[in-house]
C-alpha cells in the first residue's frame, strides 16, 4: 500500500496528504460541481459532507473543508479513503479494466493437440514453434514450455492456440492447466510474438520463394475455398507447396494441428484428393502429405 503521510498546511482549513510518487501530470482542482465521473477519489471524498474542495498535483493531494468539524476528528478518515483509492487508481482517474480473454478448449482430429480458442483475436495471421529452441521470440511459446515439460510444439493463429502434447499425459488430465495458464497469459497483456505472423494468403511462398504457376494456382485456390476453412477450424493449416505435372501429383504443407496427425493422409487421400480430381481432373490424380 501507498504510503500516505498528513502534512497541515499554512491554511487551517486545508490539509495536505502527500505520497511518495508523483500522482498526475500538471494539477487538478474540483469543486462539488466538477464533473468527477471519472475521478473514484473524488468522489468518495466528496461523499464527505464537510469537503468543499479538492486540489490534486505533484505527490500531494490537498483538501479543503468547511468549518463544522475539525482536522483531528477527520484526518485520518481521508487518509484512509485516499490510501484505498490510490491502491485500485494510482494515476487518479479511473483505471478502464482490461477486457477478459474468455479462452475454451476444444479436441482436434490430431489426440495430440488441443486447440485453445480465444474470445479475442490474437493476431493477424499464425506462427508455429516446433521446439523449445526456436520459441525465444514467442514469449507465449516460450512460457509454455518452460511451464509444462509435456509441450511439443505450438501454433497461434487468428484466435487460437494449438498446443502438440508428447505421450506423458492424456489432454483430460492437462487440459485445464494449459487452458488457465494461456488465459493469465494473455490476460496479463504480456507480447504473444515478436515475430511478424506469416500470413494466410499462400504461406508457402515464404518457404520456397516462388510464385505458383498457372496450373499451381488453380489448385491451391481449390485449397483455400473447399478445404482450408475447415481444417482451419481444427487448429491446422495446409497449403500447396509442390506439384509434379508430368505426374499430377499435388504434395502439401501441413501444419498445426495437421502436422504428425494420424488421420492427415486418410482425409488427403480421402477427401482432399477426390476434392482435387473432381474439379482438376485434367491436373491431379494424386496428392501427398508434408509435415511442417
Amino acid at each position: 500500500m501507498r504510503e500516505i503521510i498528513i502534512e497541515p498546511t499554512e491554511n487551517k482549513k486545508v490539509m495536505k496528504f502527500v505520497t511518495d510518487y508523483t500522482l498526475i501530470p500538471g494539477s487538478l482542482e474540483l469543486d462539488r460541481d466538477s464533473d468527477v465521473s471519472e475521478i473514484p477519489l473524488a468522489q468518495e471524498l466528496f461523499n464527505y459532507p464537510f469537503v468543499n474542495r479538492i486540489f490534486i498535483t505533484a505527490n500531494f493531494i490537498a483538501v479543503a473543508k468547511e468549518d463544522t468539524v475539525e482536522w483531528e476528528h477527520v484526518a485520518e478518515s481521508l487518509k484512509n479513503i485516499i490510501e484505498d483509492e490510490l491502491l485500485a487508481n494510482p494515476r487518479i482517474y479511473l483505471q478502464k479494466r482490461k477486457e477478459a480473454y474468455q479462452i475454451y478448449s476444444e479436441m482436434t482430429p490430431n489426440p495430440a493437440v488441443m486447440k485453445f480458442i480465444s474470445s479475442k483475436m490474437l493476431m493477424d495471421g499464425f506462427i508455429e514453434v516446433k521446439s523449445k529452441e526456436e520459441s525465444d521470440e514467442v514469449p507465449l511459446a516460450k512460457e509454455l514450455y518452460d511451464a509444462f515439460d509435456f509441450v511439443k510444439e505450438v501454433y497461434v493463429s487468428d484466435n487460437f492456440v494449438a498446443v502438440t502434447k508428447d505421450e506423458q499425459f492424456q489432454w483430460h488430465e492437462i487440459m485445464n492447466q494449459v487452458r488457465s495458464f494461456i488465459a493469465e497469459f494473455l490476460q496479463t497483456g504480456k507480447k504473444i510474438s515478436n515475430l511478424e505472423p506469416h500470413q494466410h494468403e499462400n504461406p508457402v511462398l515464404k518457404i520456397i520463394n516462388r510464385e505458383y504457376t498457372d496450373d499451381e494456382q488453380k489448385i491451391s485456390d481449390i485449397l483455400n475455398e473447399y478445404v482450408a476453412p475447415a481444417v482451419e477450424n481444427d487448429g491446422g493449416k495446409i497449403s500447396l507447396i509442390e506439384y509434379d505435372g508430368e505426374n499430377k501429383t499435388a504434395r502439401m504443407l501441413l501444419q498445426g494441428a495437421c502436422s504428425g496427425c494420424p488421420s492427415s493422409t486418410a482425409t488427403l487421400k480421402n477427401g482432399i484428393q477426390s476434392i482435387l480430381k473432381q474439379f482438376v481432373p485434367e491436373l491431379v490424380e494424386n496428392v501427398e502429405a508434408v509435415n511442417g
